[in-house]
């Protein structure tokens, strides 16, 4: 089988950092890696890490020029949190890379984006559901569409093609990265606790009975590696999720005993005015349980917590077009979120 190199944009997010995890685990691939940050020891030891801005696009050239040989590129970079208005970076993201790497390697096959929900509006209030990859578009600004015109429109006339992907709330294990809901919630769950309370629902009382979905990284890097290498891919926008839903009103049980807490009354908070102070109850928390010396600013992105518990309409995506395409994997949710739980405790990250 012959070997394919991988450049992948973002290695250290959630997104990034279970892609090098699952390609690092078969024989074909060799994977080089960009991120602003320096990698852990796992993650060095699977994959070549390249410190980058790559917002500079003479910088880009300096540090990438040399990977002529690259088969395949993954962007699953972000600038900014979870607003989709930061339009002239997050393009910058993909354009700068994708056109050197276009530039340079002449072995270049394919280039995979990751997109998001938002690419339906589901910031902005409610939306058409189940959602589908052939629907409208909402009103710009919003930075998915700059990324994908550029990659559809600079593709054209050259010798490799392109793939999207759109997932929704994507959960896995990643540390410092506090856009990870799984993350948010233990730390939620875990200050909580120790302060003698209750686990209560945080959000708009409608979130917690709205229909959601989310998807597992283990599962999107395996979609993700069928879209870089499928013909049914090239060129093509895929939804994935995990292919079932769910209600927070259902899980929270199950969720609250996980931590060993009882169910409390929900009670809307802004998670980005009241949590910010805790520090010391999680450095307090930390001492306790032995717990990776993490800091409390790199636990919990509380905005983004926010922003899903408080969405009070259904958040619901079509699957349908990548499984007729040929991707017909599915991930129990309910289950996942409970593997997850015990991952982050087992690695002394969670109590």
């Amino acid at each position: 089988m012959a070997r394919k190199k991988a450049l992948i944009i973002g290695g250290l997010g959630v997104i990034g950092r279970n892609l090098i995890k699952h390609m690092a685990a078969l024989d074909d691939w060799d994977i080089v890696a960009v991120s602003r940050r320096a990698p852990d020891e796992e993650m060095a030891a699977k994959a070549e890490f390249i410190s980058c801005d790559l917002l500079d696009m003479a910088q880009a050239e300096a540090k990438l020029a040399p990977l002529t040989d690259v088969t395949h590129m993954f962007c699953c970079a972000l600038y900014g949190g979870i607003d989709a208005t930061t339009t002239e970076q997050n393009r910058a993201l993909v354009a700068n890379p994708v056109t050197v790497m276009s530039s340079v390697s002449k072995s270049l096959e394919r280039v995979v984006l990751q997109e998001g929900s938002k690419a339906y509006g589901r910031q902005l209030g409610p939306f058409k559901t189940p959602a589908k990859e052939s629907d409208s578009r909402h009103m710009p600004p919003n930075f998915y569409y700059e990324q994908e015109d550029f990659l559809i429109d600079f593709q054209m006339g050259k010798n490799w093609s392109w793939a999207v992907l759109r997932p929704e709330a994507v959960c896995g294990f990643a540390v410092g990265n506090p856009m990870n809901l799984i993350m948010c919630f233990g730390t939620y769950a875990a200050i909580s606790k120790e302060l003698g309370m209750p686990l209560k629902y945080p959000g708009d009382l409608r979130g917690f009975e709205a229909i959601n979905q989310v998807t597992d990284s283990g599962l999107l890097a395996r979609m993700t590696l069928w879209s870089a290498t499928s013909p049914n891919a090239a060129n093509e926008i895929f939804n994935i999720t995990n292919g079932d839903g769910f209600r927070y009103v259902n899980v929270w049980p199950d969720w609250a005993a996980a931590f060993g807490m009882e169910i409390g009354m929900p009670q809307r908070i802004v998670s980005a005015e009241v949590m910010p102070d805790k520090a010391p109850v999680w450095d307090r928390i930390v001492e306790k349980h032995g717990l990776v010396k993490l800091r409390y600013e790199q636990t919990a992105g509380w905005p983004y917590f926010d922003f899903n518990m408080d969405t009070s309409w259904d958040v619901l995506m079509s699957d349908a077009k990548r499984i007729d395409k040929g991707f017909t994997e599915m991930v129990d949710t309910e289950r996942m979120f409970l593997d997850l739980f015990a991952e982050f405790r087992r690695r002394k990250v969670l109590p």
